[in-house]
């Protein structure tokens, strides 16, 4: 059972919510991110951006599916991962994803992160998006 659930109906609704979430966000935060493709993990993590205090992150913000991340600025750095592209946990540890994982000071965001099980099952905080339609999106926000 989700611990918070949303609809939202249009992106910028979507970087409000992810702005609301990003607000409550404690460095040493890790949060897997699933859904279908073109589901808005991607516009989630721009709002979460706003609400870390990344400065233009609704413009900043970019999926990082062919370089696997970005790092951003804001009150606690944000690792914006997107594993799209990995098929195994040997490729994370080639671009180092551990050392960033764990760092206490910074929040990490994983998009499909259910690629990767070790990743998925670390996560403390899950959010996981669901088309509805072109602009509508349920947003259900889990945590263990």
């Amino acid at each position: 059972m989700p611990l918070q659930k949303w609809k939202t109906h249009s992106p910028i609704e979507t970087i409000e919510r992810g702005r609301a979430i990003g607000r409550t966000l404690k460095p040493g935060t890790m949060i897997a991110l699933v859904g279908d493709l073109g589901s808005g993990k991607t516009t989630l993590v721009k709002g979460l951006a706003l609400g870390l205090g990344v400065q233009d992150a609704a413009h900043k913000v970019k999926s990082p599916s062919f370089v696997i991340f970005h790092i951003y600025k804001g009150r606690a750095p944000l690792y914006h991962f997107d594993l799209y592209r990995l098929d195994e946990s040997s490729d994370l540890e080639e671009i180092g994803m551990d050392e960033f994982l764990s760092d206490p000071n910074a929040i990490s965001v994983v998009e499909w992160a259910d690629r990767i099980p070790a990743v998925f099952n670390q996560a403390p905080v899950r959010i996981e998006l669901t088309s509805l339609s072109e602009t509508d999106r349920i947003i259900r926000m889990y945590s263990h």
